[in-house]
């Protein structure tokens, strides 16, 4: 459900894009192509659609967000949480000394080894 919740908020910033990019702020964009009276969709008609349509994507994409919140797989991220909580746990500490062994060599002079000539 997350997949699909993901898929349609991408879809719909994509057609958001799509509209606001086909619009001007100085009346031109789509609208300029409708001069024509005899047109289905005037000029003023035109960027009626193109508001509407803009609020429309807008409330859409704001209403998938918050539905696609609701719909995280919550296992999935306490698996990762909980793997990131054992690494933090378990990192070696970069300021503490290293423990070097106490016990001494022996220093047996029958144990020593002359190198062969």
């Amino acid at each position: 459900m997350y997949t699909l919740i993901t898929v349609l908020i991408f879809i719909t910033c994509v057609l958001l894009i799509l509209i606001v990019l086909v619009q001007n702020s100085k009346g031109g964009g789509l609208a300029s192509n409708f001069q024509s009276s005899n047109q289905i969709m005037g000029v003023r008609k035109t960027t009626d659609f193109l508001e509407k349509a803009t609020w429309v994507l807008a409330a859409a994409l704001l209403f998938f967000s918050v539905l696609g919140s609701a719909f995280i797989p919550r296992s999935a991220e306490q698996i990762n949480q909980s793997a990131i909580k054992d690494q933090i746990e378990n990192a070696v500490d970069p300021t503490a000394v290293p423990n070097f062994p106490t016990t001494t060599p022996q220093t047996d002079d029958s144990a020593e080894e002359t190198p062969a000539e």
